[in-house]
């Protein structure tokens, strides 16, 4: 909860309208701070002068950061364990003491994807991104992540799907809707409807 309110506090007062919690029970916290700091029903007044961004910064692929062995391996774990409990019916989950949603899936799927696609290294082994890598960490990491909300068949057809995903031209639009043609599929519904988005 500490994190939860430190949070908030550094988006109000960074100027934000408002705020997205992760559930209900966090409304209190999030209501407090708001309600504390900001004093209208929005802050267009607040002005973040230190910040500057030009249009080149936008284009700069030259960004700090570097990308490991167990960044690859999160987003991996991270990719399955979300679509696999949203196939079951679950739009966030608690992860690595986080609430994940399907904003965090989705970058880590586009993450893969791009680290394939342009034959990345991972800093700290050299070894090169490709979808055989992923499809190793994949075959690892699904195994370990069935639980009670999370089922053997769905984490299959979720590894399915990211394995296909990083072998791409170029990534689908998104992934719940990619995910709602599994679901049409499993559950046997119009053919019709099924072609619409798989």
């Amino acid at each position: 909860m500490a994190k939860v309110r430190a949070d908030k506090l550094r988006e109000v007062t960074n100027g934000h309208d408002g705020t997205w919690i992760a559930h209900p029970l966090i409304n209190d916290i999030a209501m407090e701070i708001f309600n504390k700091y900001m004093l209208g029903p929005n802050q267009y007044h607040v002005r973040r002068e230190d910040v500057k961004v030009a249009a080149a910064d936008l284009l700069n692929t030259n960004v700090p950061g570097q990308i490991t062995s167990e960044g690859v391996r999160s987003n991996v774990a991270t990719s399955l364990a979300y679509s696999g409990a949203w196939l079951g019916g679950n739009g966030c989950i608690p992860l690595n003491w986080l609430m994940e949603d399907a904003a965090t899936a989705e970058i880590t799927r586009i993450q893969l994807w791009q680290w394939v696609k342009y034959g990345m290294r991972t800093a700290d082994t050299g070894e090169v991104i490709t979808a055989a890598y992923v499809d190793k960490l994949v075959d690892e990491i699904a195994p370990t992540l069935k639980s009670a909300t999370i089922t053997e068949e769905n984490l299959d057809i979720v590894s399915r799907y990211l394995k296909a995903q990083v072998r791409r031209e170029w990534p689908s639009e998104f992934l719940t809707s990619d995910l709602m043609g599994y679901l049409a599929v499993r559950d046997g519904c119009p053919a019709a409807w099924q072609k619409s988005v798989l």
